[in-house]
């Protein structure tokens, strides 16, 4: 519809009249009337703020909701956000009324701004108050007086019922407690309405989850400006937590007052330093009646010395543990240890001392410290305690200037002791040679024992090089022929005497080294001398056998790799048969001989290296190696025919000795195996008697492979007529040493005519090895020796040329 002037409307409104801000608003919210008030509300003029001058300072959702109630052309209340001439938001109330006869609503507004803005506030505080109520630590309640109905309560109160903040409300105490809580606390409520004082009382609570808690409540009176109680106040405390403390605490006094005399430990309770209780343990530990003790110092139980740490412990009031001794009721000295805390005792603080007695501890403690640094068997230091003691001693020779000397013993074949007579019998000749040793030095001197069967002796403050000129030292001479002449006086065990002599070397602080280290490693080297020059004797270290010993370091380190590197070869040296004006006869056989191809220093013979590889325990992997290689050289001769009946292998006592050598040897032969005697195995005298019934063993399951056995060097051990025949022997090879001199030596004649006859009549294969002559030769076909070896028939040959010899021997014999 289209809306006229409101000049031309209302000339002379009768709403001028009306009191406040009024308009009338068409269903379509135009406005036709504005009054003054309402335009000086909106900052505009009357004109200005008709038809749909106003909407501008209406809010969008305050225009949307009135629009939509325009439509309806009935009455309605509602409130109008509306923007004001000062630019601040103010709310206004409206209330209209419809007029169907002239078609609008007279609107009548009403700033309620102010009553919003302190309702907001109220709120606001009442949320807050809410907030506050449902954080803090209490549950909270107000009860009406009138008809003990709550009226308010917070989320704790509510939820202890089993309510919320709602439903609790309007219910009387009775139906939030339940009957029986409700006349148990009935006598406290009549307290607070009669004497209108605050009360106070514990009950239980069962909880909504089925545990009992405990709870302090108070109860205060709200009392109106008439002195009428109108309501109560109700705050609950959850002190379950303090009286589940209190229960601990009762308990764990009644659990330490059984502890205390169950207990195998000392227990004291002392207060500001005075005895007040002790356990019957802690009695019995310091001989002390518990009446005795009461009411005495503690310090007067603690040893002199420690009464300053003690007392600093207790001024301190640190709960710790240490040690200590204390004084029992005889004087005596008890270490122990304190272990403090600080407890409550039957509402009473007090020092709490557990008091552990440490003499078996220390004792065992000694023990430890005893074997870790003792030998069990003879009781002397062992080598870690020798280090420790040489250590601190050449550190007092280093400023007093004096010297030192250390002396490394060794036993000359002490494995042969306990080989044949057993390790107990080796036991007591070590026991007793540490008690010899012991027994020949002074006091200051110290022996050790290193391990197996090495001592150490360290002598102490000899004098200053100044002090003798020229000299190694005589004092230490004589103490070493002491002692040699001290070890080797026979020991009577299993009723016949047994006796070893030692091989000792000998290092001088500060002529052969400045560290333990330094000084153990020479006096090693001068010993190892000393058994290279026929043992049972002492050896100075010098210079020059250090350089030696270094250069057979470096040795060692080559030999390990020979192997790897492919650098041994094998030789081979004819046998043949010995034969009267012929010179010798057909080709038997060929010993193999190992040479060392070294990459600086050329072709090495055995004697250069072997002995090396027995300390390294290298001749196993080495003596392996010559087994292979030999049977490799037969299976390829076999097969081109070559006609090498027998090829002989050197055997070291390290290698026949070995656990698994019968196995090692087994591998080392073709699958389809040797011809009998085709791989012969030579042994020394020495080999063939440490275990008899061993050694007869091994021989045999050896000769069931098929291999044959001789005996090399034979002549030069002790093996007596007896002890052959017992042993499967098919050869005996009779020591260069007594061909070199043949015929005419008659010692040599005698030996090598006794050796051949022996043989035979044992029915053994005799050959004679370092024949270089045609006397030689001659000899020993007439005196019936099968075979000969040496430099006469052909030096040790390399593989190539061995076989070139074989074949050129053959062609010769063949063509003669």
């Amino acid at each position: 519809m289209t809306t006229a002037p409101p000049s031309r409307l209302h000339p002379a409104s009768p709403w001028d009249e009306l009191p406040g801000m009024v308009q009338l608003l068409e269903p379509d919210g135009a406005a036709r009337y504005v009054n003054a008030a309402l335009a000086a509300f909106l900052g505009l003029s009357a004109d200005q703020a008709l038809a749909h001058g106003w909407h501008a300072s209406l809010s969008a959702e305050s225009r949307q909701a009135l629009f939509a109630v325009l439509a309806n052309q009935r009455d309605f209340e509602m409130p109008l956000q509306w923007r004001h001439a000062d630019g601040q938001t103010r709310w206004l109330d409206c209330l209209a009324r419809w007029s169907a006869e002239r078609g609008d609503f007279l609107c009548l507004l009403r700033d309620e701004t102010l009553g919003r803005r302190v309702l907001g506030q109220a709120q606001g505080q009442a949320d807050l108050f809410r907030l506050m109520t449902d954080n803090v630590p209490l549950m909270i309640a107000y009860y009406r007086a009138a008809d003990f109905q709550c009226q308010f309560a917070n989320l704790g109160y509510a939820r202890a019922f089993g309510h919320d903040e709602k439903s609790i409300l309007g219910l009387t105490f009775r139906q939030v407690i339940g009957e029986d809580a409700a006349r148990q606390v009935e006598p406290e409520v009549q307290a607070v309405l009669q004497r209108r004082q605050p009360v106070s009382y514990e009950r239980t609570l069962a909880a909504a989850d089925g545990t009992t808690r405990w709870i302090e409540v108070n109860l205060l009176p709200h009392i109106s400006p008439a002195a009428e109680v109108i309501g109560v106040f109700v705050l609950v405390s959850d002190i379950t937590k303090h009286r589940l403390a209190e229960q601990a605490v009762r308990d764990s006094e009644g659990r330490l007052a059984q502890f205390m005399q169950a207990s195998t430990e000392g227990i004291v309770f002392h207060k500001d330093g005075v005895v007040v209780d002790a356990n019957p343990p802690m009695c019995e530990l310091i001989g002390h009646t518990l009446d005795e003790m009461r009411g005495r110092p503690t310090m007067d139980f603690i040893a002199p010395e420690h009464v300053a740490r003690v007392s600093a412990v207790m001024a301190s009031g640190q709960e710790t543990a240490y040690e200590s001794v204390m004084i029992d009721k005889a004087g005596r000295q008890i270490p122990v240890e304190f272990v403090v805390r600080t407890m409550l005792r039957h509402g009473e603080r007090l020092r709490m001392t557990i008091v552990r007695d440490l003499r078996d501890r220390h004792a065992a403690q000694a023990r430890i410290h005893h074997l870790a640094h003792h030998d069990t068997l003879t009781g002397l230091p062992n080598r870690m305690s020798f280090m420790e003691q040489l250590d601190h001693r050449l550190l007092g020779a280093r400023k007093s200037g004096s010297r030192l000397a250390l002396l490394f013993i060794d036993l000359d074949h002490f494995k042969r002791v306990n080989d044949s007579l057993g390790h107990l019998v080796g036991d007591t000749l070590l026991r007793t040679v540490a008690a010899r040793i012991t027994s020949s030095l002074r006091a200051t001197d110290i022996v050790a024992r290193f391990g197996g069967d090495e001592f150490m002796v360290l002598l102490p403050g000899l004098p200053g090089i100044q002090g003798a000129p020229g000299e190694r030292g005589t004092d230490v001479e004589e103490v070493a022929q002491k002692l040699l002449a001290a070890i080797e006086v026979p020991l009577i065990a299993e009723g016949r005497p047994i006796s070893v002599t030692p091989s000792v070397g000998i290092a001088m602080f500060p002529d052969d080294g400045d560290s333990p280290h330094e000084l153990v490693k020479h006096a090693d080297t001068a010993m190892y001398l000393a058994k290279s020059r026929g043992r049972a004797n002492y050896q100075f270290f010098d210079r020059g056998m250090a350089s030696a010993a270094y250069a057979a370091l470096v040795m060692e380190g080559q030999l390990a790799q020979a192997l790897e590197r492919g650098e041994f070869e094998l030789y081979f040296q004819p046998q043949v048969t010995a034969q009267m004006g012929m010179g010798f006869g057909a080709l038997v056989g060929a010993e193999a001989l190992i040479r060392w191809n070294h990459p600086e220093r050329g072709l090495l013979l055995p004697n250069e290296f072997i002995h090396l590889a027995e300390r390294q325990r290298l001749m196993l992997r080495i003596g392996q190696w010559v087994l292979q290689e030999a049977a490799r050289c037969i299976k390829r001769w076999h097969a081109i025919e070559l006609g090498v009946p027998t090829v002989a292998v050197n055997l070291s006592t390290l290698q026949f000795l070995s656990p698994g050598f019968i196995d090692a040897v087994a591998q080392v032969l073709p699958a389809d195996g040797l011809d009998s005697g085709m791989l012969e195995l030579e042994l020394t005298e020495r080999m063939l008697m440490d275990d008899m019934t061993e050694v007869k063993q091994r021989l045999m399951r050896l000769r069931a492979m098929g291999l044959s056995i001789s005996v090399d060097d034979f002549g030069t051990g002790y093996s007596s007529l007896g002890h052959l025949k017992n042993l499967p022997i098919d050869k005996l090879k009779i020591d260069r040493s007594f061909i070199r001199d043949l015929p005419d030596a008659r010692n040599s004649v005698a030996i090598a005519s006794a050796i051949i006859q022996m043989g035979r009549s044992l029915g053994m294969t005799v050959i004679a090895e370092g024949v270089e002559t045609a006397a030689q030769g001659e000899f020993l076909a007439a005196q019936g020796c099968d075979e000969i070896q040496g430099y006469l028939v052909s030096p040790p040959l390399p593989l190539v040329q061995f076989e070139a010899w074989v074949r050129e021997r053959r062609a010769g014999r063949e063509a003669g």
